[in-house]
Order: structure tokens, then C-alpha cells, then sequence
């Protein structure tokens, strides 16, 4: 046996990328057997491999996943964690600095499914030149003190290129983002094609619901590999109870010990000390919104 990573799947098939160059795939029959809750084998799983004398391979063994990307599929028989990801060192979210106008909403919900999955967040804000580096930093400057790097890029002028590819080599990133914000042109930027390449797999992917689902990770050529995270705005906070969200807000968390109720909302409760630091300037009241929103089960 030789070990190898999945750096595609398909239709039941799986392509392997080992030390003497990729192989195609399939699950040993054993792996199949038991009751499944979820996807048994990923992009991104370890996996120990058999060649076989056609060519072909077997995957023996999966190596138990650091970290996932997991999506809620309900089904009669009860819930299946469909696994978008496995072993994913970092995501990063894409979003631009205007056209469209960023949703920062739905980035404090992404940081969230990052951190609830145990996942390092990198955030990027693409197209700075049509704002100006200052007007960039005020609408995301509140995210690296409180522990996420942001990266200001232009893909049309080059900025924040270098840093960028810096942070991708070497690392399995997971990227997202909405639609618009410029994905593919850095993609581009960073290495000649790639941003075509995960076009044309995210578009093959979503051409109707019934289309084969295609997952790939995208080598890079520092080393690395990033995969396109399409249905990441779909995840939701199934999991997640109202009462530990504020445990994801790295913010928050240090602060929930200073409320006067153990079961504080953070919403009208006396002696909360979140609305004390919101108050203070001491938590930016734009992500206390979003707390209180997600928190609420809003979108």
C-alpha cells in the first residue's frame, strides 16, 4: 500500500495523488459496509491506496480527518453529514470592497462555521483600488483585532498578490465568497489559469441539481492546494445552539463570564458585560448585530 491524498471526486470515483503520480480510485467494498451518517470518503482525506494490475487502485484506509467542512443533508432515515472538505488548514473568504458592496453579515457567518469546525480564517478584500486603501480598511478594519488577518487586494492592479499567494503555498485552503467579488481574477493572478480552472468545475457543478456532483482540489504551483467552496453560503448553523454561539465571536467568549446570568442573552439582561463593552467601544456594534442576528436564526 502507499498513501496518497484525494484531490478528486466523482461519481464514485476518487483520484489519488501519491508519491508516483495520480491514480483513479474506488472504495474498498469493506469501507461500504455499516451504517453511514456521512460521506466516507472526501476531497482532502489521507488515505492509504492498492494498485491494481489494470491501472486502476483501491483506497484501503482513511486517515481520520483533522478538520471538515460539513453540510446538513436531511434524509428519511435521519441526518448525513455531507463533507464538502476534509483536512482543510485555512479558509479564506473573498469579498470585495464595493461592486457588490460587502455583506458583512454573512462574513461574520462564514467566521462562524469556521471556527465552530475548528478552521483558521484568512479574510480577503479584493478590488481596494475602486475605494482607496483608507475607505477599505474602515469597512474591514475591524476584523484583525480580533484575530482574522485580512489581505487588501486588486486583481486589476496587482495589490496584495504576493501576500496572498504567500498565504496559500503550502496550505489546503478552502475559498468562498459571493458571486462578483472577483474570485477568479485573483485566481488568476496568482498562477495563470487556475482561476479558469475552478470556473469551469463550479459552473459544470452548478448546471441544474440533478448534475453529478464534481469536488477538486486545485494544486498550486508553490505548493498548496486551494478548492472552490460553492455551496459554503448554503451551510447553515444546524448544529449550533443559540446559547453557544457566543463562543465563536473570539470577542465575545472572553466576556461571557462577566455577565451577571450564567444564561445572559447579551440582548436586555442587567449586568451583561457584552452590551457594556458594545457600549464602550470595546466591541464593534456592527458584529454585535450580527450576533444578535445570527443568534435569532437570521440570514
Amino acid at each position: 500500500m502507499e498513501p496518497g491524498l484525494i484531490v478528486r471526486s466523482q461519481s464514485g470515483f476518487f483520484t489519488v495523488q501519491t508519491g508516483s503520480g495520480n491514480l483513479t480510485c474506488s472504495l474498498r467494498g469493506r469501507l461500504k459496509q455499516g451504517p453511514r451518517t456521512g460521506d466516507l470518503a472526501v476531497v482532502g482525506d489521507r488515505v492509504q491506496v492498492n494498485r491494481q494490475s489494470d491501472g486502476s487502485g483501491t483506497i484501503e484506509s482513511i486517515e481520520e480527518r483533522r478538520t471538515a467542512l460539513v453540510r446538513l443533508d436531511p434524509r428519511p432515515q435521519g441526518i448525513y453529514q455531507q463533507v464538502l472538505l476534509a483536512n482543510a488548514d485555512q479558509a479564506v473568504f473573498v469579498f470585495a470592497c464595493a461592486h457588490p458592496e460587502p455583506h458583512l453579515r454573512m462574513l461574520d457567518r462564514f467566521l462562524v462555521i469556521a471556527a465552530k469546525q475548528g478552521i483558521s480564517a484568512v479574510i480577503v478584500a479584493n478590488k481596494v483600488d475602486l475605494v482607496g486603501r483608507e475607505q477599505a480598511e474602515n469597512l474591514f478594519g475591524i476584523y484583525p483585532p480580533i484575530g482574522y488577518p485580512v489581505i487588501y487586494t486588486s486583481a486589476r492592479e496587482g495589490v496584495g498578490i504576493q501576500e496572498l499567494r504567500q498565504q496559500l503555498e503550502g496550505r489546503i485552503s478552502a475559498l468562498a465568497g459571493p458571486s462578483g467579488v472577483g474570485k477568479s481574477s485573483l485566481l488568476n493572478s496568482i498562477q495563470p489559469g487556475l482561476g479558469l480552472a475552478v470556473k469551469d468545475v463550479s459552473e459544470f457543478v452548478g448546471k441544474g441539481r440533478h448534475t453529478t456532483t464534481v469536488r477538486e482540489l486545485f494544486p498550486l504551483d508553490g505548493g498548496g492546494y486551494v478548492a472552490d467552496m460553492p455551496g459554503m453560503r448554503s451551510l447553515a448553523l444546524w448544529d449550533t445552539e443559540a446559547a453557544e454561539l457566543d463562543g465563536y465571536f473570539p470577542e465575545i467568549a472572553p466576556l461571557v463570564t462577566g455577565c451577571q446570568f450564567n444564561n445572559c442573552s447579551h440582548k436586555s439582561e442587567p449586568g451583561c458585560a457584552v452590551r457594556a463593552a458594545v457600549q464602550a467601544g470595546r466591541v464593534s456594534e456592527k458584529r454585535y448585530d450580527s450576533y444578535l442576528r445570527l443568534r435569532a436564526g437570521e440570514e
